[in-house]
């Protein structure tokens, strides 16, 4: 028991050195070893589906598989927009504009047990981009010059709606998630504010109930998780694409 609790207690700072990534909507860069506990103020309204803050940006009304090529090998996952519209759209697009080929897997935590691998940081496609400032970059719009965020976006069990730029935690719901953090969950990485993912995303290799609440899940790998368990820090994403579902993704016409 000791040993189990030791364990999370040590997954619980990997968390924060690992899980967390991307660049401040407020616009510093986040030390990837910001904490993972809710900071943000109770008092703060979860955001709407319907908010300036979802207007314009991807959405997937419904499912989409991706496939994801590493060392040869094919990752198949479904990515889940009936449960996570605007986490899932947000993804598919990049997919679909080619933001994931050539992107490196910059941290993969397999210590004192299996944790996730994350990757996505647009800067990793460069060679020689200083591996250590990994985990710091998001994508940036090419309409728009800026980076682009996503809210945090997570449906409770039983609701009709996801909540909003809020952790459950910080809006008072006790109940699970819909999509949890199973082994092979896909969720997107952020830094300490609740609205700060962008491109970063992680992959989990064992279930990992404490993030539950806490990070937004938006799919799970349905083929090829034995390549998920073979990735390697430094290991580049040969190609990303999708194979069903395209027609799913509901884009700005200006973006």
């Amino acid at each position: 028991m000791l040993r189990t609790l030791r364990q999370w207690l040590v997954l619980m700072v990997v968390t924060s050195a690992i899980v967390l990534g991307g660049c401040s909507p407020q616009g510093g860069a986040q030390s990837s070893a910001a904490s993972p506990s809710p900071t943000q103020t109770a008092s703060t309204p979860a955001t709407p589906a319907s908010s300036p803050q979802t207007a314009g940006l991807p959405r997937l009304n419904g499912t989409a598989t991706v496939a994801l090529v590493v060392k040869g090998s094919t990752i198949t996952a479904e990515i889940d927009g009936t449960n996570a519209p605007i986490t899932a759209g947000n993804f598919v697009d990049l997919v679909q504009r080619g933001v994931y080929n050539g992107l490196v897997f910059h941290r993969v935590v397999r210590e004192p047990q299996p944790f996730v691998v994350q990757g996505g940081d647009p800067q990793s496609k460069n060679p020689n981009f200083p591996p250590e400032q990994l985990g710091t970059g998001s994508f940036i719009d090419p309409a728009t010059s800026q980076p682009r965020y996503v809210p945090l976006e997570i449906l409770p069990v039983g609701a009709k709606a996801p909540v909003y730029s809020k952790t459950f935690a910080e809006a008072g719901i006790t109940a699970k998630p819909k999509l949890t953090h199973k082994r092979g969950a896909l969720a997107m990485a952020r830094s300490q504010p609740p609205d700060s993912a962008s491109s970063q995303f992680y992959i989990t290799l064992a279930d990992i109930n404490f993030l539950d609440g806490n990070y937004a899940v938006f799919g799970y790998v349905t083929q090829g998780m034995e390549t998920v368990d073979k990735i390697q820090q430094g290991d580049r994403i040969e190609s990303a694409k999708i194979v069903k579902g395209l027609e799913n993704l509901k884009t700005d016409a200006k973006s």
